[in-house]
Order: C-alpha cells, then structure tokens, then sequence
C-alpha cells in the first residue's frame, strides 16, 4: 500500500510541475520575448493575452513545492538547502515580474523601466527553475540524510546549459502562444521569433540531452543498455518527429498547431527526465520511498487532492474557455 500511495504522489507532484512549466512558461516567455516586441503596440496587446490567466497559473508551483515539502519531506530537506541561491533568485524574479506587471499599466512615465523588469525578472525566474533542474539531475552530496555540498555546488557548466535549456523553451512557449493568440504584425513577429527559439530549444536539448549520459554510468545504462534502448530510443525519435511537424506548420503558417506541437515536445521532455531519474528523487541517493513522509500522512493528504485538484483543473479551464479567441488592439474578441 505504501509503495502505491508513494507512487501516486511522486505522479501528482510531475503532473503539478509539467502544469506549471507549460501553463507559467509561456508568460515567462513573453517576458523573456519582450525586447523583441515592439514598443508600445506590440508589448501591449502580448501582455493583454496573458493577462487574465497568468496569476492562477503559478498555482501549481505552489502546489508543486508544497506537495514537495509534504509527500516527501525529506527530499525537499535535501533540495532546498542544495539550490538555496536559485530559489530565491527565482523567487524574486517572480515577485519583479508581477510588480512590473501590474505598475506598468500604471506608471507610464517609467513604463520603460517596468518593461526591462518584467522582461528581467522573466528571464532570472527561468534561468534559475532551469538550472535547479540541473543541480538536481547532476547530484546532490547526501550525507546522514542532510545536505553535505557547499554553497555553490550548483554552479556548473551542465546547470548554466540546463537553465538556457529552460529559458529557450519558455521563449519557444511565449511565441507560439501569441502566433495563437495574436493576429497581424506581431504574429508575424512571432512566427519569426518562433523559429529561432524552436532552432535555440533543440539545439539546447540535444546538448543537455547528450551530457546527461556523460554524468552519470547510471544515466548511460538506463538511456543505452539493451533491452532498454529499445524503448528509450522512442523517446529522441518523436522529439524529432514534433520538431519536424512543428518547423513545417510555422512554414504553412498554422495557429494552435504549433503551441501543441511545442507542448508535445515538453511532454516528451518530461518523460525523458523520468527515465532518467526513476525512481531517484534525489539521484543515486534518495529514492521515492526513502524520502516520503508517512503512509497516514499521504493518506490524509491525498483527501485533500482529491477534492481540490479538479477544482483548479475545473477553474483553469473556464478560465482559458472564457477569455477564448484572438486578442485584438482593444482585448479580446
């Protein structure tokens, strides 16, 4: 029953963190996308398309962390003190993003510097989610169950290529978001920007893809040794397929066609990580069960998801249903 209930949380808390990264990463692209934008007209209407759903979406970063924190208590111990400097840059890039957010409709004598705000707490917010990703996957010194590495162990070369990773695919996300969404010569724009952040999130995940059997025996066994390989070779060669599917919709100009198809190939990514990782949440270190909390406590916890998740699920969607369609000059139509 443990094993069981260990396994459903370990799904929950992916399920929470792939929401968070498809829902909150296109925002952050737009952010990261606005010195691209054009200056007034442009910025404007790609911050009205974001603008009645980007606040609920960092919903499931709070249900991420705190499922973190409550299911597995002894991997958020471990994490935590591991990627300290990365939280809270995140953190603060989050709080610089929503302030800029909102005062740049409402200081226009400095809106120039509001702009430079969201567009830089955008890209921090991104670059640290990226590179705690890789302070992760790279491993964390354990000892006695507590975190024995030093204040920067998370700064490396694999962490800064992992945390671009994230940036150019939060990029890839924010611009097929507007090709959606947008309509005239911002989604020209945005197709344009589209195709070179779909080239900067390949070439990336590729790169990390390829240095992650280089860290580990264990990432190369998983990823290469047969019968293995038989299936985990599926996983690049879809990537490929969406990739191609995606670059030929950008040339035939399709709309929602390319955010799916970017979504698929986040999808893919994640999966991809799981096999990476599984059942390690701390890698070669502290498995799934090792770090969960008790079983009554699950128990009682996985109640309360019950309940509340598809209440977010069910807001979420009439949320995205009811502001539904492009967004012209004057907002939504």
């Amino acid at each position: 029953m443990n094993v069981d209930l260990t396994t459903i949380w370990a799904f929950i808390i992916a399920f929470s963190v792939f929401a968070y990264v498809v829902m909150d990463g296109f925002d952050l692209g737009i952010g990261i996308l606005f010195p691209w934008l054009t200056v007034g007209h442009g910025r404007n209407r790609a911050m009205n398309s974001i603008a009645p759903v980007w606040d609920g979406n960092e919903t499931w970063l709070v249900m991420g962390g705190g499922g973190l924190l409550a299911a597995f208590p002894l991997a958020y111990a471990v994490i935590l003190p591991a990627t300290y400097p990365l939280i809270i840059a995140m953190l603060l890039g989050l709080i610089f993003r929503g302030v800029a957010f909102e005062f740049r409709h409402r200081d226009e004598r400095h809106r120039a510097f509001w702009d430079f705000s969201f567009f830089g707490g955008s890209l921090v917010a991104a670059l640290a989610q990226g590179m705690t990703l890789g302070a992760i996957l790279q491993g964390i010194k354990v000892a006695d169950r507590i975190y024995a590495g030093s204040w920067w162990d998370w700064l490396t070369p694999y962490t800064l290529l992992t945390g671009l990773g994230v940036v150019a695919g939060y990029a890839l996300l924010g611009a097929c978001w507007m090709i959606w969404k947008l309509e005239g010569d911002i989604q020209d724009k945005a197709y344009r920007l589209a195709f070179r952040a779909g080239i900067a999130t390949l070439a990336l995940l590729a790169a990390v893809s390829f240095y992650n059997l280089t860290l580990r025996p264990d990432y190369q066994e998983r990823w290469l040794a047969m019968p293995n390989i038989l299936f985990t070779s599926q996983v690049p060669l879809l990537s490929a397929i969406m990739a191609g599917f995606f670059f030929y919709g950008l040339k035939k100009r399709w709309e929602l066609a390319p955010l799916l198809l970017t979504l698929a190939l986040f999808l893919l990514g994640m999966a991809g990580l799981g096999v990476t990782i599984w059942p390690y949440v701390v890698p070669d270190t502290l498995t799934i069960w090792d770090a969960a909390a008790p079983e009554s406590s699950q128990i009682f916890m996985l109640v309360g998801v019950v309940i509340i998740l598809p209440l977010i699920l069910a807001y979420t969607g009439w949320s995205y249903w009811v502001f539904r369609g492009k967004v012209g000059s004057e907002g939504y139509h």
